[in-house]
């Protein structure tokens, strides 16, 4: 892990053999308000959505749905498993939220009222009663963090003992369970005086954030570039997990830390729309409101056996890559692959489970639903963030974001006299040549998906420039 920046900008990456896979970044002006917990206020409460918007002073309302307000609200409602959410909310009533998700776009946050706390080992959830080890632990230590975990939980919370909490003590589960509690005390008590809509609690910056969610003993090293930074997480290491400090480090040399670990050049890659695999193959990341679309080709890629092999190996390229690029991009929502298409179905099964191996090691929950009957791998994963390209850009002035800069010449009012003219450019025609990826009615331009792609853009059918 390498932290570096320093004043009002900081980014963190994270390297695995050398390549970067995550990338953090925070600005002073752009500040995370995810984990902060407010005392909001409501409203208005809107039965066809299942939600309302609550106040918590920020300049949008956030949205809170029914299914984020607590298991005791709904127990108030008898015969009902699932409450609407006009029984459980009503306009300017005062309740405890905390922020699930940052504003993106024109959304505003999204709220629960299930608050957690989390702390080094465990996260703590007041007014809960669960109790969940990690997944991503073996089996045996699963079983001995579940009974120090039993005798430790306090009565009235719920205790999830996380990833980090793997070789944990007894006595240092005891002493993050009793910071959590202690914290959660101060919480309660500000909310009490408090009047909505109102900051309560506030997560602690990224940087520190990170590390505590993240940082463990899978990490060989940590390495910071600023030293006022490197003496802040040094104090933070020190006092949660002293057997880590070894691994903290501060960069010295003549070069960035970043530009030293070869981090700034694979940034810059990865905000390129196409990424190019070992082999010569490539894949096309496409991003639209509602999903991101991800295209593979073989395009420099030609193989040695057969097509099938060719194809095989491209597309297990691609799975991990695909990957790699999810993370370090941080996209979220609904994701479409479009793999190669292969003959034999045990190649299709081969590349789906390399695609599910990969994303065993991200952090972020996805979902991988399977394959279409247009051969598309469907999935889905956790929006976390805006995303790397955001986070690392602005708007083009010119064009607002859309990629093209609109003739105004072309979209003037016609007068009586002159006829209106026709662009040739204004109508797609159905058999390809209209900058549409040369599809016709056919098929897709791209080859023939049954027996591979071509290897250049222009026999792929690839838009122009000027479209």
């Amino acid at each position: 892990m390498l932290v570096g920046g320093s004043g009002d900008q900081a980014q963190i990456a994270v390297l695995e053999d050398n390549v970067l896979v995550e990338h953090y970044v925070a600005r002073a002006t752009q500040s995370s308000i995810a984990g902060n917990i407010y005392l909001g206020k409501v409203q208005n409460v809107l039965p066809g959505m299942e939600a309302a918007f609550v106040d918590i002073g920020q300049p949008r309302n956030a949205v809170l749905y029914v299914g984020e307000v607590m298991a005791e609200a709904d127990e108030e409602i008898e015969g009902n498993a699932q409450p609407r959410i006009e029984q459980v909310l009503t306009p300017g009533q005062s309740v405890i939220v905390q922020v699930t998700k940052d504003p993106m776009g024109s959304k505003g946050a999204r709220l629960t009222t299930e608050i957690s706390l989390a702390g080094r080992y465990v996260v703590l959830v007041p007014r809960g009663s669960g109790l969940g080890i990690s997944r991503r632990l073996e089996d045996d230590e699963r079983q001995r963090l579940r009974d120090i975990s039993r005798r430790l939980k306090p009565e009235g919370f719920g205790l999830i003992v996380r990833t980090a909490g793997e070789g944990a003590t007894e006595e240092e589960l005891t002493r993050d369970i009793g910071r959590l509690t202690r914290l959660w005390e101060e919480i309660d008590g500000r909310s009490g005086k408090a009047s909505p809509p109102q900051e309560i609690y506030i997560e602690p910056d990224l940087v520190i954030r990170v590390i505590r969610d993240h940082f463990s003993r899978e990490y060989e090293r940590l390495v910071i570039g600023d030293k006022d930074t490197y003496e802040r997480v040094r104090s933070y290491v020190q006092a949660v997990d002293p057997d880590l400090l070894d691994r903290v480090s501060l960069h010295t040399g003549p070069l960035s830390l970043f530009e030293a670990e070869n981090v700034t050049q694979q940034l810059k890659k990865a905000l390129e729309r196409r990424v190019w695999l070992p082999s010569g193959g490539q894949i096309v990341i496409d991003r639209t409101e509602a999903l991101t679309v991800i295209d593979v080709n073989t395009a420099r890629f030609v193989g040695r056996k057969s097509l099938e092999d060719t194809v095989l190996k491209n597309n297990l390229e691609a799975a991990a890559e695909v990957v790699r690029q999810l993370r370090l991009r941080d996209i979220g929502g609904i994701i479409i692959i479009d793999f190669i298409d292969m003959v034999l179905e045990r190649n299709r099964e081969n590349v789906l489970k390399t695609l599910r191996r990969e994303l065993d090691r991200d952090r972020t929950k996805t979902q991988v639903i399977g394959i279409s009957p247009l051969g598309l791998v469907e999935m889905t994963r956790k929006n976390v963030s805006e995303g790397l390209l955001e986070a690392l850009s602005t708007p083009c002035p010119t064009c607002g974001g859309h990629g093209v800069v609109i003739d105004e010449s072309l979209l003037e009012t016609e007068t009586p006299e002159a006829p209106p003219k026709r662009s040739r450019r204004g109508r797609r025609g159905r058999g390809g040549g209209s900058g549409d990826g040369g599809r016709g009615e056919g098929g897709r331009g791209d080859g023939g998906r049954g027996d591979g792609r071509q290897s250049s853009d222009e026999a792929a059918g690839e838009p122009a420039q000027a479209d």
